[in-house]
């Protein structure tokens, strides 16, 4: 009797996987190192948190895979996209491809979309929402101009604009902050990506409007089973959305694990700094404990910790003369602080 036997099934690779991505900005006659080593991964239908201070390099992060940075960032590393619906789209390194070319192109928009921080900004004032929203359907997904409206006037109803008919022939400063920042939804979903990266997506609505589009691209992962990037200095947005964080400081991610674990166990002084930073409700409330300094410009940073000046547990001799290694300090959580290495264990105990 034959017996069939079941073939191992092949681990599913991560949509986007960065890896050492470097991005150095020449200034007078020094260079700054504004995105230093990045690594990280984002699973389908899931959400990563990339978190930290205005000036760490998470736009400039997030940029650099959609091939947006200006010509002065000089880029280094590995993007690598894998698509999920699409065999021949493996192991595509986006570094290696040139971003005015074809093949560049029919990935941004369609495979990758990106909601920017300023809708306002992002959209052309010239032409209509729905002209804008077209072009992009047009380009990626049908050359029916009919069936492109259609699919248009779907989703400015889907991300909850009320009589699209009419608003889909206003132009942008007809709209409201928070309306402005659906469209771009409305845009950026508009051919169904596999990734969705949101830059600040939430940082000029109010605290209400916020709620609504928090929920809105929730809801929309789930119908589209996309994944997405989420690049945000607001921890509570981070706890409301994420399954993964990673905390990036100075151009480096100096920790990464789950979501509930960057709260519940932070390791990282400059991770548990953010978190004793924000404002609790309740009877166990604290006073807030801000960090104190500013973030240092990211030029000859090689042997020091980027933190070292504003850490209350930094160590002389050790955190300012060498470069910090990324530890691993339980299952899927890592942390780039010598706290927790061999050497600043022996420096503690002398």
């Amino acid at each position: 009797m034959n017996v069939k036997t079941s073939q191992p099934q092949l681990e599913e690779k991560p949509i986007l996987s960065v890896d050492n991505l470097k991005i150095n900005i020449q200034v007078d006659n020094a260079v700054l190192n504004a995105v230093d080593g990045v690594d990280f991964t984002i699973e389908k239908g899931k959400t990563l948190g990339l978190v930290g201070e205005s000036g760490c390099g998470k736009s400039l992060t997030s940029r650099a895979i959609m091939g947006l940075n200006p010509k002065e960032c000089e880029t280094t590393g590995e993007i690598l996209y894998n698509s999920t619906v699409d065999k021949k789209m493996k192991n595509i390194n986006m570094l290696d491809l040139n971003p005015t070319k074809k093949k560049f192109r029919s990935i941004r928009g369609k495979k990758i979309s990106m909601i920017f921080q300023e809708p306002m900004t992002a959209l052309s004032p010239l032409y209509t929402v729905g002209n804008q929203i077209v072009e992009i359907i047009l380009l990626h997904r049908t050359k029916d101009k009919n069936e492109a409206k259609r699919i248009a006037l779907e989703m400015l109803s889907k991300v909850g604009i009320s009589d699209e008919e009419k608003r889909f022939n206003q132009y942008p400063h007809e709209f409201s902050g928070g309306m402005r920042q659906r469209v771009m939804i409305a845009m950026a979903l508009s051919c169904n990506p596999e990734l969705l990266i949101a830059d600040e997506p939430t940082t000029a609505l109010d605290v209400t409007i916020q709620a609504q589009v928090m929920e809105l691209m929730k809801d929309l992962q789930d119908e589209f089973s996309m994944a997405i990037l989420l690049v945000t200095h607001d921890l509570g947005v981070i706890a409301e959305m994420c399954d993964e964080v990673a905390v990036m400081y100075l151009g480096k991610i100096v920790e990464k694990a789950s979501v509930k674990e960057i709260f519940n166990n932070p390791k990282h002084p400059y991770t548990q700094g953010l978190i004793n930073s924000m404002p609790k409700l309740g009877y166990n409330k604290k006073r807030l404990e801000p960090i104190e300094g500013t973030v240092p410009l990211a030029i000859n940073m090689q042997n020091k910790c980027g933190f070292y000046d504003r850490c209350k547990h930094r160590m002389p001799g050790v955190c300012d003369v060498n470069a910090v290694p990324n530890t691993t300090v339980s299952q899927d959580h890592t942390v780039r602080c010598f706290l927790y290495t061999e050497e600043g264990e022996e420096k503690k105990n002398a």
